[in-house]
């Protein structure tokens, strides 16, 4: 049984100084539309939109694959504002001195988020993921309404 005990306790020793020697993995500083907003008026530089929705699959590979792989971190982190958003959120949002709504006061499936319809356009536009690149005049660079692998983002960034 003490054995059992002195194996287990040197396990979790084991484990903790492994996670702890592990460098932290670098990530997107994605910022609201508002920090956005602040930020383009301090610093004007482009803008990266991201809409995404929680039902998207396509989104969510995005999130976890795409956008945590090293190269696009550093370039988004380096020469862009990044701007994660949930567009069926009923968060106000607020955005060049407009507070925007949801209608809806509850999250379902296909009500979108009033800032999300007035960029995205109308609803055959409105497809996640939506991946939007802004110049630093807020105008639309490039738009993609599809998943983007990392090899597909690098080359329109």
């Amino acid at each position: 049984m003490k054995l059992l005990h002195c194996i287990i306790a040197q396990l979790l020793i084991f484990i903790s100084l492994s996670q702890a020697q592990q460098p932290a993995k670098a990530e997107i500083n994605w910022l609201t539309f508002e920090q956005m907003d602040v930020q383009l008026n301090n610093n004007p530089k482009p803008v990266l939109l991201f809409f995404y929705t929680d039902w998207c699959v396509y989104c969510k590979k995005m999130l976890k694959e795409t956008f945590q792989a090293t190269s696009i971190v550093q370039k988004l982190n380096k020469d862009y504002y990044c701007v994660l958003f949930d567009a069926e959120t009923i968060e106000d949002v607020y955005f060049d001195g407009i507070t925007y709504t949801n209608t809806s006061k509850s999250k379902t499936t296909g009500n979108y988020h009033n800032l999300a319809k007035l960029i995205l356009g109308d609803k055959n536009q409105q497809v996640f993921p939506t991946t939007l690149l802004l110049n630093s005049d807020f105008q639309v660079k490039n738009r993609v309404n599809k998943y983007l692998s990392i090899k597909d983002l690098l080359k329109i960034l």
